[in-house]
């Protein structure tokens, strides 16, 4: 009888080690401080964040917590007095004026309480402002404030002036401003302040579709209830970051202890 055949195992296959992703945005040692001596103020004392593309964050504590400084970092409305910030793996805490005023009007839309719309002109005539300023020409900025217009609902309203609209149709006409340049992020402070509780939940509902269609969403806000619409939550105190992935599950108990 001819000896049996024992196949060799295999050799072992390498492993495949997937790339880290790159964050959007990477706060490095970041500090802000106002005035100098007994008057001064650390607004952000070496603070370390990372937001990733896709993530949905909003940015929580109590006032005085540093959470708008970091708002205005994050939208390049600021700048740091020491550390990094990157944004889009670009360290944009080096550039001057001109360089992040491109950053804000090509890469990041911006949602604020107050609709900062201009009262003579048109629902689309205010969406189309960042276009202007992006010299895209006419045609092209008609066609896509209509369209952005549509997407937050108001296709039936692009003719209509800021005095001829609810308070839940200006701020969606605000967002639709904030997304008409195909932002890499939609930053948005208290967005929803001024609104009644159906709008909100109108607005958020607007916010949850945008970041299911790949917009990263960081949002700065004072209310539990908005906060828990987003899939991370972090929270300042004092200058620093205290958690930065709080789920909003675990939301109560931290307005419990702060």
């Amino acid at each position: 009888m001819g000896l049996l055949s024992i196949p060799r195992p295999s050799p072992p296959q390498p492993l495949t080690v997937l790339p880290m992703p790159t964050p959007l945005i990477e706060f490095r040692q970041l500090q802000k401080v106002y005035g100098s001596g007994n008057t001064e103020v650390r607004a952000l004392w070496n603070v370390n964040l990372s937001i990733y593309p896709g993530e949905y964050c909003a940015i929580m504590g109590p006032s005085g917590s540093g959470k708008s400084t970091a708002m205005n970092m994050v939208g390049c409305l600021d700048r740091p007095t020491a550390g990094e910030y990157f944004f889009d793996n670009q360290n944009v805490a080096t550039l001057d004026d001109d360089a992040l005023a491109l950053i804000r009007n090509q890469k990041i839309g911006f949602v604020f309480q107050q609709f900062h719309l201009l009262p003579q002109l048109t629902a689309r005539e205010n969406v189309e402002l960042p276009m202007i300023y992006a010299g895209v020409r006419s045609e092209v900025r008609h066609q896509r404030a209509t369209e952005a217009l549509v997407r937050v609902g108001l296709g039936d309203r692009i003719n209509n002036k800021p005095t001829q609209l609810s308070g839940g149709q200006q701020q969606r006409v605000a967002i639709a401003r904030a997304i008409v340049n195909n932002p890499l992020l939609l930053l948005a402070d208290e967005p929803t302040g001024a609104l009644d509780t159906r709008t909100t939940e109108d607005v958020l509902g607007i916010f949850a579709d945008l970041h299911a269609a790949g917009i990263t969403v960081v949002m700065v806000t004072h209310e539990p209830d908005v906060a828990r619409a987003s899939q991370r939550i972090i929270w300042f105190k004092d200058g620093e970051i205290l958690n930065d992935h709080l789920s909003p599950e675990d939301l109560a108990h931290s307005l419990a202890v702060r």
